[in-house]
Formats: structure tokens, C-alpha cells, sequence
């Protein structure tokens, strides 16, 4: 619906079933008030606000300084609270909700600071315990190393003679740790190197284990080979000095000589992040070093342990208002944000806001900006004045937690237009019923019944307890639709007779056995194969006349034969029924849309052409079928007239409905004139004049196309016309005789009506190419929508049908083969196979058969019920609410 009531005409009507009525006003607040009216609407969640500066960014806007603020300090927090739940320390969160604090407040906070001091003196602390403990293990592990350089000094300084001598048998033992080459013959050459080997240098210190193979053969390539490393794992597991997470290092050191390898071996150690330490050269410096770091150790743990010691406190401390200051925060944010949107007077002291607003709240919404007024000490009084607009209102409907899943269901399809009819009233009594027709079934109906029972009785343990799975918050959301649900289900399947796929004689049969008993102990000893015959009761003989008092008779269910046959003819012109009886409510409920926007030219040429070509087709198939269930039975007799000769004269609806289409010659009655029944009586009419009034009603149908087509165009076409010609008349002069001036008048322009919904007309120069494909694709829609629409209820038959199909191949199959078994064996396959079917009732009956018939529910009531009246082109209320946006805020957190 494109076209709204202007809200000085709306009449009053319950907003149950149309949406509140809304208004458009302005707030004028003076700058000191207006922090407290903002926070006081907050707490109401009864005002829309407008943007009123669109074109300025939110970095350019008044209060953007506040919001950063606020930034900042839910960020801490945020960190504050990763840190307690880091430490595993339980945090008190009551589920207060307290008032917006006052702007002075967020100093406050600003001030509980404390933490960040602790956390930077212990990282500190712990990198400096970290790197002695990294210097122990060097100091520790690099001594053997000395110790095999000195040995090979001592060797080189006695001579290279042993070294020659003796270099098989060396080779065998162990190769020195540096080799000086025993086939250097020249004395000058060796000497040189002798020199060479008293002045390497080293360098020192741990890498993570992972990345040592890579700096191995990176120092192997770029030295040369002209380094030696030696590496030793770290047995103890380390903490990164950074991450603090824990890893594994291996201490390394490197000999060289010179100054450039010197630079390119610390080059390599840079980029693999290997952390250097001094190492003295002398064993009696490194002794002293290693004595005064284990010292320096011993004095970091303490220190560190008193520093956890005082930030545990610091933070269960914390943990106790955390919660609460993060909410005072958003609130605080929130304000500012909202205060953003404001426009701001050429005075600099008073804010103009623009809000929607529903017009039954106006004097809640005074009686806040009062109080926050009346808070924040100004003398000035905040004032709201409504506004008249032709922009459409936003749609806010009433909910509460019974109705609230009913509209979500409803919202799905699209948010309503601007006081149309709000299907969800109705939607709470067809959904859970057209859902009962397709699952009905007392056994499984009492499961689902019971399983939504516990959510609504336990429903604030599990609000308490917030629960994240989503497919439970799912069914939690819908408890009190699955509870409709189930008690539909446990209705229809009372009247379907059906439990677990059996049936309960509760009131007796109708039918009784008329096969003598002779016949039937004649077939149970002929054999197996006599005992298999199928025995027909004759319903002239068997059937008392007077049906089962509610429901289906339970004789059915021990009706192989032709159980399907009955009771696919029952729930196939059932379906029929319901579904006509939806699309017609569903039409008549366009009359109520028509008549409350003030549309004519939709009563005249869309509602009745339309209740018209409803009414002579389907209605009429309607009570055709009502007249077959009630007047033709099993027994002969005179019928409307027409005599009546017994269940093979029925009359066929549906090739009857073909019929009437093709205007075909029908025989009158089932008899002919001699008496004798016609080879095909259930072809004939059955009511006297029936092809005449079926042709009538064909012709009208027909008829009642053209008039939805071009019915409204053509008048819509004529007003635009008529209007344009008194534009020109609505002009006159005005002339003075005394003087020689004259003037143009024109006359008072009068706003139009709304002649219609859904083209906008009446808002500029009317399209008539836009209004006739308009029209033709709703006319279209509405004559075809007709037959597919009706076809599409039969899927209340079908999966009606194949849920009691499916129930009883899971008996049949699992839980009848227990009661073969005697004895103990019979017992415990009782046990196990009981088990199974409930299982496979739980998993496939009522999950997933309950998840289809939902599907199928849902869309019967988009498509084929909310398209004969429902916009849905309307855009969501959007109140300012603290609690809508506290709630926000905690799920993105969960998630």
C-alpha cells in the first residue's frame, strides 16, 4: 500500500489489529536539558529520532569528541573484562539495569585506571625474568663450549706436530672443535694461523626451536663456512617475551673472525628475532655473572608474585562493577550518538530534534522530557509539538511474548504498510491450525505439546542461564507457537482418530460385522491363502445409519482395502474447504484495507469483481462439496428432487468442475425415462437447472476480468483528467475600478484524496502506463492465484497423508515386531525396540515432519493467504531504547 490516511483522519481502531497510529514532532531542548530528556526517552523506547544533518559526517558532528570518549572507554573495559575472565575470576552480573549516568560520571571511570599501571610493571617484570632466565641457560649450557675452545688454544699453542701425528687416530675419537689442517707444511702459514685462532669471536643466545634448521643453513651460505655454530636444546619450556605464550628455544653460539662476519652473523640473528646476550670470555667473569643472575631471579620471583598478588585483587575487585560500568558506558554512548542526530539553533542553546512517535504515548513521552528537565535543573521547559506530514510513518505493533513470535512470522514476509491490517491476530489461530492438518496426530501432538510446556514453565531459568546454541535459542524463541502447535496437533489428531497410528474407540462404532460367521470360518480354515482374502462390508447391511459422534470412526484403521481411498477423499476435499475458506477471508479483509484508506475505486472494481469471481467458481465448488457429504449416502432414495440410486451415482466433483468450464450436455438426473440407470449417472447433473446456473456463473467470472483490468485505470484516467481541466478554472482576476491595476487569484489548491494503494497516484501526474501494468499483474495474479492457489492447499491432504503413512510404516517396522517374541527374549525386545521407536518418532516424526509441515504452514500464509490483502511495503519502528540496544550489545559479545 502506497498511499497512507493522514493522521488528523485516521480513525481509532485497536492496534491489535492495525498498527499504532503515529505521529510526526519536533522536540525543542535547551543544550543543559538535553542529555537528561535524551536519557529519560532512552528509558521510555517510545521515540523514533530523525537524522537531521544527513550530509555531515560523523566525524565533523558536535558531540563526536563525547563518542570517542566513550569509545575509549568501552574498549578498557572490554580489555578489563577479557582479563578477569583470563584469570578464570567469576563476575557478578545481576542483569541491573542502572539510570544513565550523568556526563561528570564518565571522569569517574575514566579514572579507574589502575589495572593498565599492573599489567605494564608485570609484563615488565616478566620480560625481565623471562631474558635471566634465557641468560642462565646460556651462560649454563654455552660452558662446554668454552671448554672445548680452550682445549683446542692449548693444542695450537704447543704446535701442529701432534696434530699431524696423531690425526687418524683423532678422526676416530673426536674431531677437535677447530681445526687448524694438519697438512699445513709451511711454518710462516701456520704461525699465521695459530694467530688467527687465538683472536675468534663469539656471539651468544636462543632462538626458537622451529626456526633453527632455516639459520643454520642460512649462516652456512652466507659466512661461507667461515663460522662454527654450536647449538643445545633448553630442556624447560619458556614463555615468549611478548606473547607470554610458552615455546620451545635452543641456546646457540657462534665463532668467527673479524668484524665483517661479526655484522652479518648479528644481520642473521636480527631477522630469525634470535635474541643476543654478553657472555664474558673468562670463566671466572661468567661464574660471577651466572652467581648474580640466579640472585636477580630469586628477587624477580618475588616481586612478580606480589605483583599478581595485588592485580588479582585488582581485578576481583573489578569484577564486581565491570558489568555494571559497561552498561552506564553504552548508555552514556548512546546519548551522544542520539545527540548527534539533533539540529542546534542559531543561538547555541537550544537542540530541535524530529521523531516518530506513536500518538497513544504523547503524554508518557511529555511526562519524561518533564523529568528530565526537571533533573538536569533547567528552568526552561522542553517542548514537543506535532507536526502534520504527508512522509509515510514507520510501523510499530504492540507485542508481547505470546504475540511477539506470531508477528515475527508475519514481519518474515515484509514489515506492514502504515496502518494496514496486521495479519498476525489471525495468523495465531490459521498457522497453528493449517500446521495440525498436515502433523495431526494426538501422540506426537502431546511431545510437542510437553517440550514447549517446559520452555514456557522453566522460561527464566533459561533466560537466566543464556544458552548460545542457536538451534536451541530458535525453538526457546517460538515456545509459545510450538505450544499452539502441539495443541492443534493433539485436536486433529482426536478428529483424524489417529495415535501413533492407531486408533481409539471411544465412543463405539457405527459399523458392525454383517458376514455371517460361517463364511469367515470357512476362509480361516482353507489355508493361508483363503485366510488373506479381503472381506467387504456392505455398508447397506453393516452401517447403523447414525455416524460416529466426533471425528473418524475407528473402523477405518482396520480397513486395508480402502482405508486410503476414504481417507484421501475426506482430507483432499477437506483441504479444498479450508484453503477456499482462507482466500476468502483473506479478500474480505482487503474490504477492511479499502475501506480504511478511503479507496472507492478499490471497492468498486477490485473487491467485489473480485468476492464475485471467488464466489462463482470456488465458493460454488465449495457447496457442491457440502452437498455431496450431506445428502449422498449409501442408500437410495430422492435427492434435490432426483432420484437417487445408490454410492455408484455419486456425482464427480471434479470432472462436474471441468464440465461446467466447457459448457458440456449433461444428462438431467441418474435415471432416464424408462427407469434404468445411465452408464455414466455420476456424470449427470444432480440439482434441477444445474447447467444454467453453471453457465450463468462461468459467464460471470469471466465478466468480472475485464472489469478488474480496466475498471480502476479508466476512472483513475477520468479524475486525472477532470483535474488538469479544473486547473485552468481555478484561476481568476481580481480588478480594482477606482485604480488601473488588476491581479491574478488564484484559487486554494486542495490536497486529493487517495483513490487508491499501491500506485502512488495522487502524489504527481498520473502514469497511465504504470497503472495498466499495475493492474494487469495484480488481475493476472488474482485469476490465475485463484486455481494454483487452491491447488496448493492440497498439500494439506498430502502431507497430512504421509505423516500417518510414515507413523505407520514406523510401527509396522520397529515396535509390532516386539509383540512376536514370548518369554524373556520378548521382554527385553520390547525394551530395545520401545526405545528405537521413540527415538525414530522423536527424530523423524516430530522433528522433521513438524519441521515441513512449519515450511509448509509458512508458506500457504505469505503466499496464499497474505497476498489477497497484505502490502507489506512499510519500514520497521525503530525506537530509541536503552534496552533494545543493552540487548544488542550482549549478543554481539556472545556471538
Amino acid at each position: 500500500m502506497g498511499d497512507y490516511v493522514t493522521p488528523g483522519e485516521e480513525p481509532p481502531q485497536p492496534g491489535i489489529y492495525r498498527s499504532e497510529q503515529m505521529c510526526l514532532a519536533q522536540l525543542y531542548l535547551q543544550s543543559d536539558a538535553s542529555y537528561q530528556c535524551v536519557a529519560e526517552l532512552g528509558e521510555l523506547g517510545l521515540v523514533q529520532f530523525r537524522d537531521l544533518n544527513p550530509d555531515v559526517s560523523a566525524f565533523q558532528r558536535k558531540y563526536v569528541n563525547e563518542v570517542r570518549r566513550c569509545d575509549e572507554m568501552e574498549r578498557k573495559l572490554r580489555f578489563l573484562e577479557h582479563e578477569i575472565r583470563k584469570d578464570q575470576i567469576p563476575m557478578l552480573d545481576t542483569g541491573e539495569n542502572p539510570d544513565a549516568p550523568l556526563p561528570r560520571e564518565m571522569i569517574d571511570l575514566e579514572a579507574k585506571n589502575e589495572l593498565r599501571e599492573v599489567n605494564k610493571n608485570e609484563e615488565t617484570l616478566k620480560k625481565n625474568f623471562s631474558e635471566l632466565t634465557e641468560l642462565k641457560h646460556i651462560l649454563r649450557k654455552t660452558q662446554t663450549f668454552f671448554e672445548e675452545v680452550d682445549h683446542d688454544r692449548w693444542r695450537i699453542l704447543e704446535g701442529g706436530s701432534s696434530s699431524r701425528r696423531g690425526r687418524s687416530s683423532e678422526r676416530e675419537e673426536q674431531a677437535p672443535l677447530i681445526d687448524i689442517g694438519g697438512d699445513i707444511e709451511d711454518d710462516s702459514a701456520r704461525l699465521s694461523v695459530q694467530a688467527a685462532m687465538l683472536r675468534l669471536g663469539f656471539v651468544a643466545g636462543v632462538i626458537q626451536r622451529e626456526r633453527l634448521p632455516a639459520f643454520e643453513r642460512l649462516l652456512w651460505r652466507a659466512c661461507r663456512g667461515n663460522v662454527f655454530l654450536r647449538t643445545s636444546e633448553i630442556d624447560d619450556v619458556l614463555n615468549d617475551t611478548v606473547t607470554g605464550d610458552p615455546v620451545n628455544k635452543c641456546v646457540f653460539i657462534i665463532f668467527f673472525q673479524g668484524d665483517q662476519l661479526k655484522t652479518k652473523v648479528k644481520k642473521i640473528c636480527e631477522g630469525f628475532r634470535a635474541t643476543l646476550y654478553p657472555c664474558p670470555d673468562t670463566p671466572q667473569e661468567r661464574r660471577e655473572m651466572s652467581i648474580g643472575v640466579m640472585t636477580r631471579i630469586e628477587d624477580l620471583k618475588t616481586v612478580l608474585g606480589q605483583t599478581q598478588d595485588h592485580r588479582h585483587r585488582v581485578l576481583v575487585a573489578a569484577s564486581k562493577n565491570v558489568r555494571m560500568w559497561l552498561t552506564k558506558v553504552r548508555k552514556i554512548k548512546s546519548i551522544y550518538h542520539t545527540l548527534n542526530l539533533f539540529n542546534i539553533d542559531v543561538t547555541q542553546k537550544c537542540l530541535i530534534a524530529e521523531v516518530w512517535c506513536p500518538v497513544a504515548e504523547l503524554e508518557r513521552i511529555k511526562m519524561a522530557l518533564k523529568r528530565g528537565t526537571d533533573e538536569s535543573g533547567s528552568q526552561v521547559p522542553s517542548i514537543l509539538n506535532r507536526m502534520d506530514t504527508h512522509e509515510a510513518p514507520p510501523t510499530y505493533n504492540k507485542t508481547n511474548k505470546f504475540t511477539k513470535g506470531f508477528q515475527n512470522i508475519v514481519d518474515a514476509y515484509g514489515i506492514a504498510t502504515y496502518r494496514e491490517i496486521n495479519p498476525a491476530p489471525y495468523t495465531m489461530v490459521s498457522f497453528p491450525f493449517l500446521f495440525a492438518v498436515m502433523f495431526g496426530d494426538m501422540g506426537h501432538g502431546v511431545i510437542m505439546f510437553l517440550a514447549a510446556l517446559f520452555f514456557i514453565l522453566k522460561e527464566k531459568q533459561l533466560e537466566a542461564a543464556r544458552i548460545k546454541d542457536e538451534i536451541f535459542q530458535t525453538f526457546f524463541g517460538g515456545r509459545y507457537v510450538i505450544f499452539l502447535m502441539g495443541v492443534f496437533s493433539i485436536y486433529t489428531g482426536f478428529m483424524y482418530n489417529d495415535v501413533f497410528s492407531k486408533s481409539i474407540n471411544a465412543f463405539g462404532s457405527s459399523w458392525s460385522n454383517s458376514i455371517d460367521h460361517t463364511t469367515i470360518d470357512a476362509l480361516l480354515d482353507g489355508g493361508e491363502k483363503s485366510s488373506e482374502t479381503q472381506l467387504i462390508l456392505v455398508p447397506e447391511l453393516a452401517y447403523d445409519g447414525s455416524p460416529y459422534p466426533i471425528g473418524v470412526d475407528p473402523v477405518w484403521n482396520l480397513a486395508e482395502g480402502n482405508k486410503l481411498s476414504f481417507l484421501n477423499s475426506m482430507k483432499m476435499k477437506m483441504s479444498v474447504l479450508f484453503g477456499i475458506a482462507q482466500m476468502t477471508f483473506g479478500v474480505l479483509l482487503s474490504y477492511q484495507n479499502f475501506t480504511y484508506f478511503k479507496s472507492d475505486l478499490d471497492i468498486k472494481y477490485m473487491f467485489i469483481p473480485q468476492i464475485i469471481f471467488l464466489s462463482s467458481i470456488f465458493i460454488y465448488l465449495c457447496i457442491q462439496i457440502l452437498a455431496k457429504w450431506l445428502f449422498f449416502g449409501a442408500t437410495a432414495g430422492s435427492v434435490l428432487g432426483y432420484t437417487y440410486p445408490g454410492t455408484n451415482c455419486a456425482p464427480s466433483l471434479l470432472i462436474g468442475l471441468i464440465n461446467m468450464f466447457m459448457m458440456k450436455g449433461r444428462n438431467a438426473g441418474f435415471l432416464d425415462e424408462r427407469g434404468e440407470v445411465y452408464p455414466q449417472c455420476w456424470l449427470s447433473t444432480w440439482y434441477p437447472g444445474q447447467s444454467f446456473f453453471e453457465t450463468i456463473f462461468v459467464l460471470v467470472a469471466i465478466a468480472c476480468v475485464p472489469v478488474m483490468l480496466f475498471g480502476k485505470p479508466y476512472f483513475l484516467w477520468k479524475e486525472e483528467k477532470d483535474r488538469r481541466e479544473g486547473g485552468h478554472r481555478q484561476l481568476s482576476v481580481r480588478a480594482d475600478i477606482a485604480q488601473d491595476d488588476a491581479e491574478v487569484v488564484h484559487a486554494p489548491e486542495q490536497t486529493p484524496k487517495p483513490a487508491g494503494h499501491g500506485h502512488g497516484h495522487g502524489d504527481g501526474p498520473l502514469d497511465m502506463g504504470d497503472v495498466m501494468v499495475y493492474q494487469a499483474i495484480h488481475t493476472i495474479e488474482f485469476v490465475l492465484g485463484c486455481v494454483s492457489h487452491t491447488a496448493s492447499y492440497l498439500r494439506l491432504w498430502a502431507l497430512s497423508l504421509a505423516h500417518a503413512q510414515l507413523s505407520d510404516v514406523l510401527w509396522t517396522m520397529v515396535f509390532r515386531n516386539a509383540f512376536v517374541l514370548d518369554g524373556y527374549a520378548g521382554a527385553v525386545a520390547t525394551y530395545v525396540l520401545f526405545f528405537i521407536f521413540g527415538s525414530l518418532s522423536v527424530f523423524i516424526l516430530v522433528l522433521m515432519e513438524g519441521l515441513s509441515a512449519f515450511l509448509h504452514a509458512l508458506r500457504l500464509h505469505w503466499v496464499e493467504f497474505q497476498s489477497k490483502f497484505y502490502g507489506g511495503l512499510g519500514y520497521q519502528f525503530s525506537p530509541f531504547s536503552f534496552e533494545t540496544i543493552l540487548a544488542e550489545e550482549r549478543q554481539n559479545e556472545e556471538n
